[in-house]
């Protein structure tokens, strides 16, 4: 008994139980469930609910874009796709353009049948692509025809320009030393410039393999080459693997200007 006859409460006081429910002050037993305030309420989940966030990480897309006739240009750009393939976060995808000979001229000129596994492109899937690289042989020191023509369809995305800013390059095939190496992708710029997009050379970066004179060997700064001669030589190691180079260039050019997703 204290001063006054109060009982002086302890200062030792129990400390509830979790499990147990708070006394309802208007009544007997517990406070509802639904009544309690929030964090009584929260204190009763046994198992916090966790929520994916996680995003799913898109590839960059490298268009590999190519006219071949007799199969070097494709060769070249199957090895393309590889480099491309090899860096993280990017992928290349193979297209053709429209043919424009009819079939009597191409049995004519022995063309072999083409690969029905790779599809036909039109202009207005290349707004798709995160990266361009156009592939064709020369017709008297410029492209072919049939990538020309293409080029020519693109009209719609010119006028809007819809395909500014978008790094993209060249590689070529011909069939002589002198026979357009450099003057078939230099010529072709000029198709980039009115479309506003960004050429990548490769310039020197495949280091002693541009150097090298003991064996012949196509391609240039300006992109990756083969020479095709007759239409029966085959491309040699040192040009399949500047292809791939130029993939591999090409694909971390674009990743320094792609906007994350």
């Amino acid at each position: 008994m204290g001063k006054g006859g109060g009982c002086v409460p302890s200062k030792k006081r129990s400390a509830e139980s979790p499990d147990q429910d708070p006394p309802n002050p208007d009544g007997d037993g517990p406070v509802p469930a639904q009544e309690r305030a929030p964090a009584a309420a929260a204190a009763e989940v046994t198992a916090p609910v966790t929520e994916n966030h996680a995003q799913t990480i898109k590839k960059l897309r490298i268009f590999i874009i190519f006219y071949s006739m007799y199969g070097h240009v494709e060769l070249m750009a199957r090895r393309i796709k590889k480099g491309v393939d090899s860096i993280d976060g990017v992928e290349g995808v193979l297209y053709r353009v429209p043919e424009t000979l009819t079939s009597e001229v191409l049995e004519q000129m022995r063309v072999p049948q083409r690969d029905v596994e790779v599809p036909v492109i039109s202009a207005e899937q290349l707004v798709e692509a995160d990266g361009l690289l156009f592939g064709f042989p020369t017709r008297f020191g410029s492209m072919a025809s049939q990538m020309k023509a293409f080029f020519d369809s693109t009209g719609g995305l010119w006028h809007e320009q819809r395909l500014a800013g978008v790094p993209a390059g060249f590689f070529v095939s011909t069939g002589t030393q002198g026979g357009g190496q450099e003057t078939t992708a230099w010529t072709a710029i000029t198709q980039l410039v009115h479309h506003g997009m960004l050429y990548v050379p490769i310039g020197y970066t495949f280091g002693a393999g541009m150097f090298k004179m003991d064996s012949i060997r196509g391609g240039s700064p300006y992109g990756a080459g083969v020479f095709s001669g007759d239409g029966t030589r085959e491309p040699s190691t040192t040009e399949l693997a500047l292809a791939e180079h130029q993939g591999k260039y090409m694909a971390s050019i674009v990743k320094r200007f792609a906007i994350p997703y």
